[in-house]
Parts: structure tokens; C-alpha cells; sequence
């Protein structure tokens, strides 16, 4: 999997950072679809977009407080980069397909940068327990996702594409929790409880964002 996953980042999101690209039809254009396919489609990238500002506040959260500790800051910068190239890339995806931002952006900007700073405060067990919760419910939200997307028309060459740039980011965020298990994760004082309350508060932005 691994293989075919950098495999993968070689074709897919990069196309959206590359300047030479930008009049690709893939990624400059949307498909003309059913309403039914276009409330999908809008509802997938803007909780999308909304979980990458979440994800990039999160580990800003965990930075500030963890900074100084010269075995995490290397990790923790390697996902926060993640997540900045994440959001990059959602960002143009909520433009080329014309999708309504939600108007919870800010309170997950709070909510996340909180919720890192908040654990990390707590210990860097617990700062990898609520990364690894996170991920999980992440990664579980892609895979859903691309099952959803089976039915969107794939002769568009954006639709093929944004499974792809789905695919790509569903394994970064896997990639994350196995960072994070690595590092004592579960490990951390009450890890279930932990995990359970952070978890849940996921998925309930997950359908938050989803509606507003």
C-alpha cells in the first residue's frame, strides 16, 4: 500500500500545486450532474476543507505547546505539513467546484487549535492519543467517502482525480495515526475515554459541516 501510495502522489494532488496545470480541465472545471450528485459533492468538500483547518489548528495546538521537544517537533511538522498541503489543495477543490465554505470555519480553527494544545498540555501520550483518534475517524470518513463517489459520473476528469486526491489524503492521515500509535499513544492516561471523547466530537463536526 505504501508503494501505491507514493505512486499516487506523484499524479493526483500534485497537478493542483503545479502552476503548468492550472487550465487542466481536471482541475478547472466540475461536471454537470444531477442535484442529488451535486449536494454530494458539495457536502464532501466542504467538510473536507473544513477538516483540513481542523487538522492544520490541531497540530499549530500541539506545536506550541510541544515545540521545544526535539524528538516530537520533527513529527509533529512532518503531519502539520501534511495538513498544510492538505488545505492547499481542498482549498482549490471547493473553488473549481464551486462549494459553499462552511460557516463553522472559525470555530474550527478555535476548536482544533484548543483541542492540540489542550492534550499536549497533558502530556505528549496524550497529544499522540488525540492524533490517533483524530486520524482514525478521518481515515474511516475518506474510505465512506469514496464509496459515496462510486456514483458520480467518472467519464468527468475531475471526478477520477478528486478519488484519487481522496485516496492520497486518506493514506496521509493513516500514515498520521501510525505515526502516532509509534509514539505511545495508547499510552496515555485514560486512552479510551480520550480517544472515545475526541472521537465522537469528530464526528459530530463531521455532520455539523456537512450542513452549515
Amino acid at each position: 500500500m505504501r508503494l501505491s501510495t507514493t505512486v499516487r502522489r506523484a499524479y493526483s494532488s500534485a497537478i493542483y500545486l503545479n502552476p503548468s496545470r492550472a487550465k487542466d480541465a481536471a482541475v478547472c472545471t466540475t461536471p454537470t450532474i444531477t442535484h442529488v450528485q451535486r449536494q454530494q459533492l458539495d457536502s464532501a468538500l466542504r467538510v473536507d476543507q473544513a477538516g483540513e483547518i481542523a487538522a492544520n489548528y490541531i497540530y499549530m495546538g500541539q506545536m506550541s505547546v510541544l515545540g521545544r521537544n526535539r524528538a516530537l517537533r520533527p513529527l509533529i511538522q512532518e503531519m502539520w505539513d501534511q495538513e498544510k498541503k492538505h488545505l492547499e489543495v481542498m482549498d482549490k477543490l471547493q473553488v473549481q467546484h464551486r462549494v459553499r465554505p462552511t460557516l463553522l470555519s472559525d470555530v474550527a480553527k478555535v476548536a482544533g487549535f484548543g483541542l492540540g494544545a489542550v492534550t499536549a498540555l497533558m502530556g505528549k501520550e496524550a497529544a499522540m492519543a488525540c492524533t490517533e483518534a483524530v486520524e482514525t475517524v478521518i481515515g474511516e470518513h475518506y474510505d465512506d467517502q469514496l464509496k459515496e463517489m462510486e456514483s458520480l459520473p467518472s467519464e468527468h476528469p475531475s471526478i477520477p482525480l478528486l478519488r484519487d486526491v481522496i485516496r492520497e489524503f486518506r493514506d496521509d492521515e493513516l500514515e498520521h495515526l501510525d505515526i502516532a500509535v509509534d509514539n505511545d499513544a495508547q499510552r496515555a492516561p485514560a486512552h479510551a475515554l480520550l480517544s472515545s471523547i475526541v472521537g465522537t466530537g469528530c464526528k459530530v463536526a463531521i455532520e455539523l459541516c456537512k450542513r452549515i
